[in-house]
């Protein structure tokens, strides 16, 4: 499932994938902006020196959102970053082309989880050889104050993205998530999960792009009920000071260990939005200890331990 060199070039339709990617990035800020209520997107475009270029859409201080990044790009190089080629060492010194769609939602209201997503196509060509593939992306959860209905809903979602495309993939892209998102030095998740995927090809390009469609077009239905359910919550200033305590695993993991972060600057990415994904306030507090009993307490011992949420 892993091999990612297709023995037919003429499979790898690299076009077909741009337009779905500037399509769902297009929809979805649509989708979000009428979601918020209150503010629209403003559009950032920006080039890169070595080649290709991107589209940052960020929208702040809505009736929902305080800041909302959907960014797409599209990259390219005559050699890969370190960060690309570690695990993959034959494709040192490969010309490159990446593009993707990300996206980072960060509500207002701490009852309405932060979420994240991507979907992101590699491809990586050498004279005389076929050219080398994937697909990879997921989406995942990090909600403040848990509750069970919206994490089943949530992997409900997920598990419905996959299934057309094998039985299999739903438990080995959740499991994936679960390791992915977790911050080693805490030993702690970063929030619910939902799925995660890498060097995919499945069974050829028409199923692994079939595969990275479905995954994109179900973020949305799989976040907006959980926004809308939670969205006039009310709200204390104590549930603000968790939910900007709480940003600050999110903002460690994704200096720490992101993956898509280190390549975009290793590649020579534009930065700013490299980084749009930072949540505008965040705090840290030394040896925070949640009360006893308290929803705060709920988040880190029922909520974010890994678990079959679908068994409920």
């Amino acid at each position: 499932m892993n091999d990612s060199t297709p023995s037919d070039n003429s499979s790898v339709d690299s076009d077909a994938v741009y337009q779905f990617l500037t399509g769902f990035h297009d929809t979805l800020c649509q989708q979000l902006s009428e979601l918020d209520g209150g503010a629209s997107f403003i559009d950032d475009k920006w080039k890169r020196e070595e080649g290709g270029g991107g589209l940052t859409r960020i929208l702040t201080n809505g009736n929902m959102f305080e800041k909302a990044g959907v960014g797409f790009s599209k990259v390219s190089g005559t050699a890969l970053p370190p960060s690309a080629s570690a695990h993959r060492p034959e494709l040192a010194g490969r010309g490159w082309q990446a593009m993707g769609v990300s996206l980072v939602l960060h509500p207002t209201n701490p009852y309405i989880p932060t979420a994240h997503a991507n979907v992101r196509f590699f491809r990586a060509d050498k004279e005389g050889e076929a050219p080398v593939w994937w697909f990879g992306g997921g989406f995942d959860l990090t909600p403040y104050y848990g509750f069970e209905e919206d994490c089943v809903h949530w992997h409900q979602q997920a598990h419905d993205a996959l299934e057309p495309f094998g039985s299999e993939l739903h438990p080995k892209f959740k499991q994936w998530c679960d390791d992915y998102f977790y911050l080693k030095h805490r030993s702690e998740a970063r929030g619910i999960g939902g799925l995660f995927f890498d060097d995919f090809n499945g069974n050829g390009f028409e199923h692994a792009f079939g595969m990275m469609q479905s995954v994109a077009n179900h973020f949305y239905t799989a976040y907006a009920p959980i926004a809308e359910r939670r969205r006039d919550t009310e709200y204390s200033q104590r549930e603000r000071d968790f939910q900007l305590y709480r940003r600050g695993r999110y903002v460690e993991f994704n200096l720490v260990f992101d993956r898509g972060t280190l390549f975009g600057l290793q590649s020579g990415g534009r930065t700013e939005s490299i980084l749009m994904s930072l949540p505008p306030h965040v705090s840290w507090h030394y040896n925070y200890q949640s009360p006893a009993g308290s929803p705060e307490a709920a988040l880190t011992e029922k909520y974010l331990p890994a678990r079959d949420w679908l068994s409920l």
